[in-house]
């Protein structure tokens, strides 16, 4: 176990200001020791009748040096204080968030401190009794003292070293691709533990005072939505399988374009491919293919499905802020509205979260059943007991079977699909790629040259142990999701498979070079 966020003693510099002999030679040594404005220490020392004026909170150590070698402390003391400490600085920072100011309090803001606030506080001692006017405490009198209880303690499932390299390849790929940003999951789809969950731009909770923008402080995995795009396909894919509607052989033919309502749905870079199975429609990423699916599903089985793989609900998990997604576009299940089923079966017109793809993608990749997403694992409680928190079931969404056939499937998609950057040699490694556009604020319609470049699939595939979400938002030197997510992805998952001490279950094919 790895100490991630725990209390640790500071100092403070105060002063009585009646001690203080020379104010002139003061506010000149302790403008050197502390670094405090002049006029700032003048105002403190010249306030005779008070005898607690703060300077400083938080001294660092050189700073504590100096006070205590000052020639003459007449007047300046230093008293312990504790804070929370961030030993790993940026590391999940927006899983944990920090402990700061709010309403003249220290309280947990964000993350695990705010949702954990009341377990991790603990409650505070209490002394009372009679003082006298001076507010002396009156000897022979009664007291009653109250000790102060601590907080419990929570073990997270983030695994340390998995967290650190994931937000490593995430600060590599956003920096080789000139993207704005980015998020990373990695969960155990067994049990629903988050490994890592990380996203970029972060911030250091130690530091938190100088993030100019509190957006940072937010944590983009529950609490910012986006149209998914292609990744959704696998989940509509799924639906059509395990209602008996398709299987990977079933053809149909591709004209290029679906009308409906008026409007004329079509495929990416308009291509028509003419006569097709599914598997060269999850392959080649065909948006006729899915409302193909989606007809047959029909369009009320279609949103309950979403809602059974968790779409459109929170997910529980323990993070504050979290939100549900949004598929109101499908609220009326009729005929008449069936452009928006047939534009969300293959990731436009709803909303989901990364956190709500990785709890999809992870039902396909257990068996059919969806693990409800958590990253506590134990709290340890003062009296030395410890409470699991452990694995839920939420739903079985689909059979054994179709997970299966869905996962051969996506399989195919990173041998001889969009996906082959994100294999990983000798490994079973199965996904698709979403390359989702950005839907403007406040109007309709979509952002010219911007996308959001999503990989999200699972290894290996004859036992999974890894379910990863990549998303890349707006990369500027790559367009497609095959360039940036996949890739991305890959290099997680590898390294995911060779920390686990995964042994590879494939050949490996030898590429001979004729290089003297």
């Amino acid at each position: 176990m790895y100490p991630i966020a725990v209390n640790r003693q500071y100092f403070l510099a105060y002063t009585v200001p009646s001690e203080i002999g020379d104010i002139d030679r003061m506010v000149d040594e302790i403008h050197r020791a502390l670094d405090l404005d002049p006029v700032f220490l003048r105002d403190r020392f010249s306030k005779k009748n008070d005898p607690f004026e703060v300077l400083k909170h938080r001294l660092s150590e050189e700073e504590v040096d100096r006070i205590r070698s000052l020639s003459d402390k007449s007047g300046i003391y230093l008293l312990p204080e504790v804070y929370r400490y961030y030993p790993a600085d940026n590391l999940a920072s927006q899983v944990l968030g920090f402990v700061g100011m709010k309403d003249d309090e220290y309280v947990g803001r964000y993350g695990i401190e705010a949702f954990y606030e009341k377990d991790l506080q603990g409650v505070s001692g209490i002394a009372s009794g009679t003082r006298d006017a001076s507010g002396r405490w009156i000897t022979l009198t009664r007291r009653e003292l109250t000790p102060p209880e601590h907080g419990d303690n929570l073990l997270l499932t983030i695994e340390r070293v998995i967290q650190y390299e994931v937000e490593k390849i995430l600060q590599e790929s956003l920096k080789l691709f000139d993207a704005d940003s980015g998020t990373i999951i990695v969960m155990d789809p067994k049990t629903g533990s988050i490994l890592a969950l990380a996203s970029s731009p972060d911030f250091n909770p130690n530091e938190y005072s100088k993030v100019e923008d509190v957006k940072f402080f937010v944590n983009p995995a529950v609490s910012f939505t986006y149209e998914p795009g292609s990744i959704m396909k696998p989940i509509t894919m799924a639906m059509g399988i395990n209602e008996g509607k398709v299987n990977p052989q079933t053809e149909y033919i591709d004209t290029g374009v679906v009308q409906e309502a008026g409007y004329a749905i079509r495929n990416a870079e308009d291509k028509v491919y003419g006569r097709s199975n599914m598997i060269t429609v999850l392959n080649e990423s065909i948006n006729t293919g899915m409302i193909f699916v989606e007809r047959l599903v029909g369009n009320e089985r279609f949103r309950e499905y979403l809602e059974q793989f968790g779409f459109g609900s929170k997910t529980g998990i323990e993070l504050p802020a979290e939100v549900g997604g949004n598929l109101r576009n499908l609220a009326n299940t009729s005929a008449r509205k069936s452009l928006e089923f047939y534009t969300a079966s293959f990731g436009q017109g709803i909303t989901v979260t990364p956190l709500q793809i990785v709890s999809a993608f992870s039902a396909l990749a257990n068996d059919g059943v969806r693990m409800k997403p958590r990253i506590v694992d134990r709290v340890f409680s003062t009296d030395g007991q410890s409470r699991e928190i452990p694995p839920e079931e939420v739903a079985s969404v689909i059979s054994v079977e179709s997970a299966k056939t869905i996962g051969t499937m996506l399989r195919d998609v990173v041998v001889n699909g969009h996906g082959k950057r994100a294999d990983v040699p000798g490994y079973l490694v199965g996904g698709k790629t979403g390359t989702a556009q950005v839907a403007k604020s406040g109007e309709k319609g979509y952002e010219e040259g911007m996308n959001i470049g999503s990989f999200v699939g699972y290894a290996p595939l004859n036992d999974p142990r890894f379910v990863v979400l990549v998303k890349i938002d707006n990369p500027k030197t790559v367009t497609w999701a095959e360039s940036s997510a996949a890739p991305t992805f890959g290099r997680v998952m590898k390294f995911l498979l060779k920390y686990a001490r995964i042994e590879p279950t494939e050949e490996v094919k030898k590429i001979e070079s004729n290089s003297e």
